[in-house]
């Protein structure tokens, strides 16, 4: 038998390491779009959760600082106070630090800070949370090892262009954030008789208060459904593909997950899950795409436009740490500390996202049960909210409209509904979507009827007769939260409807965490 020679084998060896970089590494001008997709996301969550911000993240809302720190503890910044000013300001805060991303502007700083309180603001509220704030996170945590300022940024130096690219542990562990929230999908869709038998889509349709634009449409086409099913499990199966091609192959099934987001957009009222997920996508794009895109920009003159409105922020801006003179000192003392300093910052961004890697794939695998978290890695997780589980509409897809009543009985014997201050109507809208002021509403409802959430039923409770008392001269007396369903089949038309009454609560008495 032949032996491979040892020129042979380091060969192979080069090869292996080389096809392997290729794999991992990111282009710089990808990391820059990912950077404005990033802060432009945060800002528009902001805005979005801002319609809420007393019912959500005050004490005159639903979740008040006692109730958090008795089921969660007071681990969130936000929870410094309940007061609506105070949150007002923190949310300002936040999109200050995140128009910073946007521009590129002390970067890592603002990344970091950013992720710091986006951290925070999730774990005030854990009810109205949803994959999309957990992916987002993620991304941003991983961001934070990344050198997102190098392009397209007011950080960005006139130096070395040359290297266009960037492969590290920490772009090993992004590319590899949204490969597994994907794969962890297929595996929980894999073990689900809908997903696999086709009808899944059409049931998940089927639950109006999920569904706009399009999805009512489409809510009507079941064999077109069964179609886009079944091309959606083949498409997150093949979701390794990600890491495995490069090039325009690898450009092309991106560009088909993107489609497929944006088809979740018009279709499902899911929040700004679909936009977080293309953003997960961007760093996926190979060099080939940016330079057809800097070329593009470049014959527009809009690269041009984009450069003079950098150089005017930056001048504007204090100067970077990086440019600042250092104290006077004895050159060999100061060239130590620079190369000390430069062996820690180099040992801290490989030495964290590698350690937080492991922990994050033990947790997809955790999910599918292919392994067990020991409970250093899930305090780790806790710590940096890593935990994951990737679900969403798996094993079990959602098939039922849902939608709520809280009808409260006055002071004068009438009664009205506090949830919605009108009159009682168990009927509902005409669309199931309109019983919900936002999406947040409907995971905050949605989420309180479970069980394991039977507090945050009198959280609730309390907030409606709180909220109705001090806007009204009638005050209310007890509330009944009522949960409605309706399930209809797409394939017979037949449907069953109900309705359960999951609390009632007496509004003169004191606050209870939980009461029937």
């Amino acid at each position: 038998m032949s032996r491979r020679s040892p020129s042979t084998l380091s060969e192979t060896l080069d090869r292996l390491s080389a096809a392997f970089a290729r794999r991992v590494a990111v282009d710089r001008r990808a990391l820059a779009a990912f950077r404005v997709a990033l802060g432009t996301l945060v800002i528009a969550d902001l805005a979005l959760r801002s319609r809420d911000l007393v019912a959500f993240y005050t004490d005159a809302g639903v979740l008040p600082r006692s109730a958090l720190f008795a089921d969660y503890g007071p681990v969130s910044l936000h929870a410094v106070s309940g007061a609506a000013w105070v949150q007002g300001l923190l949310f300002l805060l936040a999109g200050a630090v995140a128009l910073a991303l946007v521009v590129g502007y002390r970067t890592r700083t603002a990344t970091a800070v950013t992720w710091m309180l986006l951290v925070s603001l999730h774990m005030r509220n854990p009810m109205v949370l949803n994959a999309g704030d957990t992916l987002l996170r993620m991304l941003l945590f991983w961001a934070m090892f990344l050198p997102l300022g190098d392009r397209w940024a007011v950080d960005a130096r006139d130096g070395d262009r040359t290297r266009t690219s960037v492969r590290s542990v920490a772009t090993m562990a992004l590319l590899l954030q949204v490969v597994l929230m994907y794969g962890t999908n297929a595996v929980h869709k894999t073990r689900s008789d809908a997903w696999t038998s086709g009808e899944a889509v059409a049931y998940v349709l089927q639950a109006d208060h999920l569904t706009v634009l399009l999805g009512d449409v489409l809510a009507a086409y079941p064999g077109v459904l069964e179609l886009l099913t079944y091309l959606w499990m083949a498409t997150v199966l093949a979701s390794p593909l990600l890491l495995v091609l490069t090039g325009p192959r690898r450009a092309a099934l991106a560009s088909i997950f993107a489609g497929m987001h944006l088809g979740m957009l018009v279709t499902l009222r899911i929040d700004l899950f679909p936009l977080v997920a293309i953003a997960g996508l961007v760093p996926f794009f190979p060099p080939v795409v940016w330079d057809a895109a800097s070329a593009l920009a470049d014959r527009t003159g809009v690269a041009d436009g984009l450069e003079v409105a950098s150089k005017r922020v930056g001048s504007l801006s204090v100067p970077a740490a990086d440019t600042v003179s250092p104290p006077v000192a004895p050159a060999k003392l100061a060239d130590g500390l620079a190369d000390g300093l430069d062996r820690a910052r180099g040992a801290f961004l490989t030495v964290v996202p590698c350690v937080f890697l492991v922990l994050v794939v033990t947790s997809n695998a955790a999910a599918v049960d292919y392994a067990s978290m020991p409970d250093p890695g899930d305090r780790a997780l806790d710590a940096i909210q890593g935990d994951q589980n990737w679900r969403m509409f798996a094993p079990t897809p959602t098939r039922t409209t849902k939608r709520f009543a809280a009808p409260a009985t006055l002071e004068n014997g009438s009664e009205v509904d506090a949830l919605y201050r009108s009159r009682v109507d168990f009927d509902g809208p005409e669309r199931a979507q309109d019983a919900y002021p936002t999406s947040r509403w409907r995971k905050y409802l949605v989420n309180m009827r479970f069980a394991d959430n039977e507090k945050h039923r009198s959280y609730f409770a309390n907030y409606l007769c709180e909220r109705w008392n001090g806007e009204r001269d009638t005050d209310a007396e007890s509330v009944t939260v009522y949960y409605l369903y309706e399930r209809t089949d797409p394939y017979d038309g037949t449907s069953t409807s109900g309705e359960t009454a999951i609390l009632t609560y007496d509004c003169s008495g004191e606050f209870v965490q939980n009461e029937r």
